[in-house]
Protein backbone atom coordinates (compact mmCIF):
# COMPACT_ATOMS: atom_id res chain seq x y z
CA UNK A 1 0.00 0.00 0.00
CA UNK A 2 1.24 3.49 -0.85
CA UNK A 3 -0.49 5.04 2.16
CA UNK A 4 -2.72 4.07 5.10
CA UNK A 5 -6.41 4.92 5.11
CA UNK A 6 -8.14 6.03 8.31
CA UNK A 7 -11.86 6.46 8.92
CA UNK A 8 -13.89 6.39 12.12
CA UNK A 9 -16.86 4.51 13.48
CA UNK A 10 -19.36 6.80 11.80
CA UNK A 11 -18.24 5.46 8.40
CA UNK A 12 -20.64 2.57 9.10
CA UNK A 13 -18.53 -0.04 7.29
CA UNK A 14 -19.20 -3.75 7.82
CA UNK A 15 -16.12 -5.90 8.34
CA UNK A 16 -16.13 -7.22 4.76
CA UNK A 17 -15.59 -3.67 3.45
CA UNK A 18 -12.79 -2.66 5.85
CA UNK A 19 -9.85 -4.15 3.96
CA UNK A 20 -7.02 -1.63 4.13
CA UNK A 21 -8.95 0.77 6.38
CA UNK A 22 -8.07 1.54 9.99
CA UNK A 23 -11.07 2.61 12.09
CA UNK A 24 -10.82 5.17 14.89
CA UNK A 25 -13.27 4.56 17.76
CA UNK A 26 -16.01 7.02 18.71
CA UNK A 27 -17.48 7.69 22.13
CA UNK A 28 -21.05 8.45 23.12
CA UNK A 29 -22.86 8.91 26.41
CA UNK A 30 -26.06 6.89 26.72
CA UNK A 31 -28.25 7.30 29.78
CA UNK A 32 -25.25 8.71 31.66
CA UNK A 33 -22.88 5.87 30.74
CA UNK A 34 -19.93 6.31 28.38
CA UNK A 35 -19.72 3.77 25.57
CA UNK A 36 -17.02 3.30 22.94
CA UNK A 37 -18.00 2.26 19.43
CA UNK A 38 -14.98 0.80 17.65
CA UNK A 39 -16.67 0.37 14.27
CA UNK A 40 -17.47 -3.33 14.71
CA UNK A 41 -21.06 -3.61 13.48
CA UNK A 42 -21.08 -7.34 14.20
CA UNK A 43 -20.86 -6.56 17.94
CA UNK A 44 -23.33 -3.66 17.85
CA UNK A 45 -26.77 -4.69 19.15
CA UNK A 46 -28.77 -2.30 16.97
CA UNK A 47 -32.17 -3.61 18.04
CA UNK A 48 -31.46 -3.04 21.72
CA UNK A 49 -29.87 0.36 21.07
CA UNK A 50 -32.71 1.74 18.97
CA UNK A 51 -35.29 0.26 21.32
CA UNK A 52 -33.69 2.29 24.11
CA UNK A 53 -34.00 5.41 21.97
CA UNK A 54 -37.67 4.59 21.35
CA UNK A 55 -38.10 4.36 25.12
CA UNK A 56 -36.72 7.88 25.54
CA UNK A 57 -33.14 7.16 26.65
CA UNK A 58 -30.91 10.13 25.82
CA UNK A 59 -27.63 9.92 23.92
CA UNK A 60 -24.91 12.55 23.75
CA UNK A 61 -22.18 12.27 21.15
CA UNK A 62 -18.70 13.80 21.12
CA UNK A 63 -16.36 14.58 18.25
CA UNK A 64 -12.91 13.15 17.77
CA UNK A 65 -10.23 15.52 19.06
CA UNK A 66 -6.65 16.37 18.16
CA UNK A 67 -5.19 14.21 20.91
CA UNK A 68 -6.77 11.08 19.46
CA UNK A 69 -5.61 11.92 15.95
CA UNK A 70 -2.07 12.59 17.16
CA UNK A 71 -1.79 9.27 18.97
CA UNK A 72 -3.16 7.38 15.95
CA UNK A 73 -1.35 9.20 13.14
CA UNK A 74 2.12 9.85 14.60
CA UNK A 75 3.27 6.19 14.86
CA UNK A 76 2.30 5.64 11.22
CA UNK A 77 4.23 8.68 10.01
CA UNK A 78 7.24 7.61 12.07
CA UNK A 79 7.33 4.44 9.96
CA UNK A 80 7.52 6.57 6.82
CA UNK A 81 3.93 5.85 5.76
CA UNK A 82 1.59 8.58 4.50
CA UNK A 83 -2.02 8.94 5.68
CA UNK A 84 -5.40 9.72 4.20
CA UNK A 85 -8.24 10.24 6.68
CA UNK A 86 -11.85 10.29 5.46
CA UNK A 87 -13.71 12.59 7.84
CA UNK A 88 -17.40 12.97 8.48
CA UNK A 89 -18.86 16.20 7.13
CA UNK A 90 -17.53 19.52 8.36
CA UNK A 91 -21.14 20.69 8.05
CA UNK A 92 -22.29 18.53 10.96
CA UNK A 93 -19.18 18.05 13.11
CA UNK A 94 -15.92 19.69 14.13
CA UNK A 95 -14.06 16.43 13.52
CA UNK A 96 -12.77 17.55 10.12
CA UNK A 97 -11.24 20.72 11.57
CA UNK A 98 -9.53 18.79 14.37
CA UNK A 99 -8.13 16.22 11.92
CA UNK A 100 -6.95 18.90 9.49
CA UNK A 101 -5.18 20.87 12.24
CA UNK A 102 -3.53 17.68 13.48
CA UNK A 103 -2.37 16.87 9.97
CA UNK A 104 -0.77 20.28 9.53
CA UNK A 105 1.07 19.94 12.84
CA UNK A 106 2.32 16.46 12.02
CA UNK A 107 3.51 17.35 8.52
CA UNK A 108 5.69 20.03 10.09
CA UNK A 109 7.08 17.45 12.51
CA UNK A 110 7.61 14.83 9.79
CA UNK A 111 8.81 16.70 6.68
CA UNK A 112 8.16 14.85 3.45
CA UNK A 113 5.21 12.93 4.83
CA UNK A 114 1.60 13.54 3.74
CA UNK A 115 -1.51 13.68 5.91
CA UNK A 116 -4.47 14.39 3.65
CA UNK A 117 -7.87 14.90 5.29
CA UNK A 118 -10.90 14.46 3.03
CA UNK A 119 -14.07 16.29 4.03
CA UNK A 120 -16.62 13.71 2.91
CA UNK A 121 -19.48 16.21 3.28
CA UNK A 122 -21.39 13.25 4.63
CA UNK A 123 -21.64 10.61 7.31
CA UNK A 124 -22.35 6.91 7.54
CA UNK A 125 -21.68 5.26 4.20
CA UNK A 126 -21.38 8.80 2.82
CA UNK A 127 -17.85 8.76 4.22
CA UNK A 128 -17.49 4.98 4.28
CA UNK A 129 -17.68 4.50 0.52
CA UNK A 130 -15.01 7.17 0.04
CA UNK A 131 -12.81 5.22 2.47
CA UNK A 132 -13.35 2.08 0.39
CA UNK A 133 -12.27 3.94 -2.75
CA UNK A 134 -9.24 5.34 -0.89
CA UNK A 135 -8.16 1.83 0.14
CA UNK A 136 -8.37 0.72 -3.50
CA UNK A 137 -6.16 3.62 -4.56
CA UNK A 138 -3.64 2.67 -1.86
CA UNK A 139 -3.57 -0.95 -3.07
CA UNK A 140 -3.03 0.30 -6.62
CA UNK A 141 0.05 2.22 -5.46
CA UNK A 142 -1.31 5.72 -6.11
CA UNK A 143 0.70 8.27 -4.06
CA UNK A 144 -1.14 9.89 -1.15
CA UNK A 145 -1.07 13.41 -2.58
CA UNK A 146 -2.51 12.23 -5.91
CA UNK A 147 -5.07 9.99 -4.22
CA UNK A 148 -6.15 12.86 -1.97
CA UNK A 149 -6.93 15.00 -5.00
CA UNK A 150 -8.90 12.16 -6.61
CA UNK A 151 -10.91 11.65 -3.43
CA UNK A 152 -11.62 15.37 -2.99
CA UNK A 153 -13.07 15.33 -6.51
CA UNK A 154 -15.14 12.24 -5.69
CA UNK A 155 -17.00 13.94 -2.83
CA UNK A 156 -19.50 15.57 -5.21
CA UNK A 157 -20.48 12.07 -6.42
CA UNK A 158 -21.10 10.65 -2.92
CA UNK A 159 -24.90 10.62 -2.91
CA UNK A 160 -26.71 10.08 0.37
CA UNK A 161 -30.46 10.21 0.84
CA UNK A 162 -32.44 9.15 3.87
CA UNK A 163 -35.76 9.32 5.62
CA UNK A 164 -36.68 9.12 9.29
CA UNK A 165 -39.62 7.64 11.10
CA UNK A 166 -39.73 10.11 13.99
CA UNK A 167 -39.18 13.80 13.29
CA UNK A 168 -38.65 14.37 17.01
CA UNK A 169 -34.99 13.30 16.75
CA UNK A 170 -34.36 15.84 13.99
CA UNK A 171 -36.21 18.42 16.06
CA UNK A 172 -33.83 17.87 18.96
CA UNK A 173 -30.82 18.42 16.68
CA UNK A 174 -32.35 21.53 15.10
CA UNK A 175 -32.96 20.04 11.65
CA UNK A 176 -36.68 20.88 11.73
CA UNK A 177 -38.72 23.27 13.86
CA UNK A 178 -40.90 22.03 16.68
CA UNK A 179 -44.04 23.08 14.80
CA UNK A 180 -42.94 21.25 11.64
CA UNK A 181 -42.10 18.15 13.64
CA UNK A 182 -45.50 18.12 15.33
CA UNK A 183 -47.37 18.67 12.06
CA UNK A 184 -45.31 15.98 10.37
CA UNK A 185 -46.17 13.51 13.11
CA UNK A 186 -49.88 14.29 13.00
CA UNK A 187 -50.13 14.18 9.19
CA UNK A 188 -47.74 11.22 8.77
CA UNK A 189 -45.40 13.38 6.70
CA UNK A 190 -42.04 11.74 6.00
CA UNK A 191 -39.14 13.96 4.95
CA UNK A 192 -36.57 12.96 2.37
CA UNK A 193 -33.22 14.43 3.38
CA UNK A 194 -29.79 14.48 1.78
CA UNK A 195 -26.24 15.66 2.29
CA UNK A 196 -25.83 18.79 0.16
CA UNK A 197 -22.64 20.13 -1.42
CA UNK A 198 -21.80 22.11 1.73
CA UNK A 199 -22.01 19.01 3.92
CA UNK A 200 -25.24 19.98 5.66
CA UNK A 201 -28.25 17.70 6.01
CA UNK A 202 -31.22 19.38 4.36
CA UNK A 203 -34.68 18.31 3.18
CA UNK A 204 -35.17 17.80 -0.55
CA UNK A 205 -38.69 16.37 -0.58
CA UNK A 206 -41.51 15.08 1.59
CA UNK A 207 -44.20 12.47 1.14
CA UNK A 208 -47.08 11.11 3.16
CA UNK A 209 -46.52 7.65 4.56
CA UNK A 210 -43.56 5.38 5.09
CA UNK A 211 -44.02 3.27 1.97
CA UNK A 212 -43.99 6.37 -0.23
CA UNK A 213 -40.81 7.50 1.51
CA UNK A 214 -39.05 4.23 0.70
CA UNK A 215 -40.18 4.48 -2.92
CA UNK A 216 -38.92 8.06 -3.10
CA UNK A 217 -35.45 6.94 -2.02
CA UNK A 218 -35.43 4.49 -4.91
CA UNK A 219 -36.56 7.28 -7.23
CA UNK A 220 -33.59 9.39 -6.12
CA UNK A 221 -31.28 6.51 -6.96
CA UNK A 222 -32.82 6.12 -10.42
CA UNK A 223 -32.39 9.85 -11.02
CA UNK A 224 -28.79 10.14 -9.83
CA UNK A 225 -27.11 6.77 -10.46
CA UNK A 226 -24.14 6.43 -12.77
CA UNK A 227 -23.97 3.85 -15.54
CA UNK A 228 -20.81 2.26 -14.13
CA UNK A 229 -21.37 0.61 -10.75
CA UNK A 230 -17.85 0.12 -9.34
CA UNK A 231 -18.92 0.57 -5.71
CA UNK A 232 -21.73 -1.13 -3.80
CA UNK A 233 -25.08 0.53 -3.28
CA UNK A 234 -25.35 0.73 0.51
CA UNK A 235 -28.42 0.82 2.72
CA UNK A 236 -28.27 1.46 6.44
CA UNK A 237 -31.20 1.32 8.82
CA UNK A 238 -32.13 2.16 12.39
CA UNK A 239 -33.68 -1.21 13.29
CA UNK A 240 -36.08 -1.39 10.32
CA UNK A 241 -34.74 -4.33 8.34
CA UNK A 242 -38.01 -4.97 6.51
CA UNK A 243 -37.99 -1.46 5.01
CA UNK A 244 -34.32 -1.86 4.11
CA UNK A 245 -35.15 -5.09 2.29
CA UNK A 246 -37.98 -3.38 0.41
CA UNK A 247 -35.65 -0.59 -0.67
CA UNK A 248 -33.03 -3.13 -1.79
CA UNK A 249 -35.67 -4.88 -3.90
CA UNK A 250 -36.60 -1.59 -5.58
CA UNK A 251 -32.92 -0.84 -6.27
CA UNK A 252 -32.46 -4.31 -7.77
CA UNK A 253 -35.32 -3.67 -10.19
CA UNK A 254 -33.62 -0.48 -11.35
CA UNK A 255 -30.09 -1.95 -11.50
CA UNK A 256 -30.19 -5.77 -11.48
CA UNK A 257 -26.39 -5.91 -11.64
CA UNK A 258 -25.82 -3.67 -8.60
CA UNK A 259 -24.09 -5.07 -5.52
CA UNK A 260 -26.23 -4.07 -2.55
CA UNK A 261 -25.00 -3.93 1.04
CA UNK A 262 -27.51 -3.71 3.91
CA UNK A 263 -26.48 -3.14 7.51
CA UNK A 264 -27.53 -1.46 10.74
CA UNK A 265 -26.85 2.25 11.10
CA UNK A 266 -24.08 2.87 13.62
CA UNK A 267 -24.93 4.38 17.03
CA UNK A 268 -23.14 7.74 16.92
CA UNK A 269 -24.91 9.52 14.07
CA UNK A 270 -27.81 7.13 14.67
CA UNK A 271 -28.55 9.05 17.87
CA UNK A 272 -29.38 12.10 15.76
CA UNK A 273 -31.69 10.42 13.23
CA UNK A 274 -33.29 7.86 15.51
CA UNK A 275 -34.94 4.47 15.14
CA UNK A 276 -36.59 3.94 11.77
CA UNK A 277 -33.91 5.88 9.89
CA UNK A 278 -33.45 4.45 6.41
CA UNK A 279 -30.50 5.67 4.35
CA UNK A 280 -29.35 5.06 0.78
CA UNK A 281 -25.75 5.71 -0.28
CA UNK A 282 -24.23 5.34 -3.74
CA UNK A 283 -21.92 6.93 -6.28
CA UNK A 284 -24.03 9.21 -8.46
CA UNK A 285 -23.62 11.75 -11.24
CA UNK A 286 -23.80 14.52 -8.66
CA UNK A 287 -25.35 15.20 -5.28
Amino acid sequence: MSFLVFADGTANLPKKMMDGIRILPCEYLIDGRMEVYDGNLELFDAHSYYDRLRAGVTVQTSLLGMEGFLSSFAPVLEQGIDIIYISMSSGISGTYSAAWATGQELMEKYPGRTVHVVDSKGCGFGSGLLAVRAARLARDGVPAAEAGEILDNEVIHACQYFTVDDLGFLKRTGRVSGVAANIGTILNIKPILYGDTTGHIVPCDKVRGRRKAVEMLADKYKEKKTETQDLPVCISHGDCLEDAGHLAELISRISPEAEICICEHEPVSGAHVGPGMLGLFFRGITR
